[in-house]
């Protein structure tokens, strides 16, 4: 059985393309024309003003963008941004203050570029560009004024090329084929594409990128040249590798990002990019990057087919699974960042202090640079050691009923690993994501193939366990609160005074599993229950024969 048969979804694209401006945009670009027309006579020499790149593309679109960034013919931006402001504040319209961003090439910020509020809506200004790279560094090795040709040429791809034209409200499409390229869907560097690449390999992860979310196609030209990973590896910062990849994974179309990351070779590169150091601590290898494509492909099966909108007679999950997914919009963005990720399930490193950790938070951490936005850093580690917990769990209970199935089932659910809110972690995305990392093992990535059958038995399983967590009323145990705090279960015991330490801890613990037992037993019942346990002699506690200020100035 296919998981992947499904069209890629273009977006539509509108019968004629044309920008229509809102009416803060067409006062901005009144502004900006009558100002150079006003201060600069002669028009043979004045400054054009060209809003640029993704503004065109999404207008064209039919989209509302306000990425506003107005290139500058012949001024640098913060000299052009001063005059403006001073204009328009003659005229009575208020501007925010004027912010300079200098050149900075090790954060790849080539050109100065001054940003300031008008009319509500925030521009920025940087004059056109042409720059010259050498082999080796992202740093360009010249620039200077450029053409409105050569700054087109230097972009990444043929639709974020073209320009809008304040002063004649036209769409200049100086390499030719942007505008042609945005409508018939096509992905297109200006240049070839080797030396697009090569002035900044991250180029390539941008036609991956606008691809997935557009839903257009890579001229061919485009695979070979994009397959070297040392430009990438060597070029390119790691925290813009992980700004492209996050944005694929918060995109419209994650799977096919990583499709395509897959078939252009360019795993590794993205993924594993750690320090030397961590190498040699590994505790395995990781495996091929085609299971991390079948994990992906997996994982966007189920979500995409909750209501059989895709031609297939596997069972349907139990709503359960999708809770998280529909209340927390960043939980698919981590299941699927997971899922690419699953290569690297399993395997440890160990740090300086000889402690071992998972490679995955180390790939999150080094090799994207990725923090806990969106509980990246802290909930997806989380996801692969539930997994751990969960899988053989459920393969247990598929087998004999245990006398004790409503607290050992409630104890699974929480488990930090399972259910941690503050990571982002929740059962049913915990069990989603252990459903996939099980049925990879049935599920051929290179040809497309899943076994029919015995997925349809790991998902069955799968449905009956957390029917049965509903059926015993467990779907928000992760949440119960335990009937006694601290001083009130010592209270229970009349141990005030005595020394708190762990004991404390195991206590509650206890308490909880005993609320799981009986779920509608009161606060008296449970303070019956302690008391009785405790001339029982079956409660241990340690270490509480001295006050804890006693011991405190004994220690003095």
């Amino acid at each position: 059985m296919a998981l992947r048969n499904f069209s890629v979804k273009r977006i539509p694209i509108p019968a004629e393309m044309e920008v229509r401006l809102s009416d803060t945009e067409d006062r901005i670009c009144k502004l900006l024309d009558e100002y150079v027309k006003d201060t600069q006579p002669d028009a043979s020499t004045r400054t054009i003003c060209r809003i640029a790149g993704g503004w065109v593309r999404d207008k064209l679109l039919g989209s509302q963008s306000n990425d506003i960034d107005i290139a500058l013919s012949d001024t640098m931006g913060f000299t052009f941004a001063e005059g403006l402001a001073a204009y328009a504040n003659e005229k009575g319209v208020a501007t925010g203050t004027i912010s300079k961003i200098a050149q900075n090439p090790d954060q790849s910020k080539h050109l100065e570029t001054a940003t300031f509020k008008v009319f509500g809506l925030d521009i920025d200004l940087v004059n056109l560009r042409s720059e010259e790279y050498s082999s080796d560094s992202r740093i360009p090795t010249g620039i200077s004024f450029g053409t409105p040709l050569q700054d087109a040429l230097r972009r990444d791809i043929t639709i974020n090329a073209l320009f809008y034209n304040v002063h004649s409200r036209e769409v200049e499409d100086f390499t030719g084929v942007g505008r042609n390229d945005l409508r018939h869907g096509i992905i297109r560097t200006p240049l070839s594409p080797r030396e697009t690449f090569l002035d900044d390999p991250l180029r390539v992860l941008r036609c991956v990128r606008f691809a997935s979310r557009l839903g257009f196609e890579i001229v061919p030209e485009i695979d070979a040249a994009a397959k070297d990973p040392k430009a990438i590896v060597n070029k390119v910062a790691r925290e813009r590798v992980g700004e492209e990849v996050s944005k694929m994974i918060k995109g419209r179309d994650p799977l096919r990002s990583i499709k395509l990351i897959y078939e252009l070779s360019l795993y590794d590169p993205i993924f594993f990019v750690i320090p030397e150091a961590s190498l040699f601590t590994l505790s395995g290898s990781p495996t091929s990057p085609s299971v991390g494509l079948a994990a992906a492909s997996i994982l966007h099966y189920l979500l995409e087919n909750r209501a059989h909108t895709l031609s297939s007679n596997l069972p349907i999950l139990h709503p359960l699974f999708y809770r998280a997914v529909d209340n927390d919009p960043t939980c698919s963005h981590r299941l699927y960042l997971a899922a690419s990720l699953t290569p690297y399930r399993s395997i440890t490193y160990r740090d300086k202090k000889n402690e071992d950790f998972p490679l995955v938070e180390l790939v999150i951490r080094e090799s994207l640079k990725l923090g806990k936005q969106s509980h990246f850093l802290d909930g997806i580690p989380h996801l692969f050691a539930a997994s751990n917990i969960i899988i053989p769990f459920v393969a247990e209970q598929d087998k004999s009923r245990l006398s004790s199935e409503r607290v050992s089932i409630g104890l699974l659910l929480r488990e930090s690993s399972v259910h941690k809110p503050s990571t982002g972690s929740h059962w049913t995305s915990s069990f989603l994501f252990s459903l996939v990392q099980e049925l990879i093992g049935h599920y051929d990535a290179e040809n497309d193939a899943l076994n029919y059958e015995q997925a349809s038995a790991v998902i069955e399983k799968y449905n009956k366990f957390v029917e049965r967590i509903e059926s015993l009323k467990l779907e928000d145990a992760s949440e119960l609160k335990c009937l006694l705090n601290g001083p009130q279960a010592i209270a229970a015991l009349t141990l005030e005074g005595k020394r708190k330490g762990p004991w404390l801890g195991q206590l509650l613990n206890n308490i909880t599993e005993w609320q799981l037992k009986f779920p509608e037993g009161t606060k008296d019942d449970c303070v019956s229950w302690l008391k009785e346990q405790q001339q029982l002699g079956l409660i241990q506690i340690d270490d509480v024969s001295e006050p804890l200020n006693k011991r405190s100035r004994a220690k003095r």
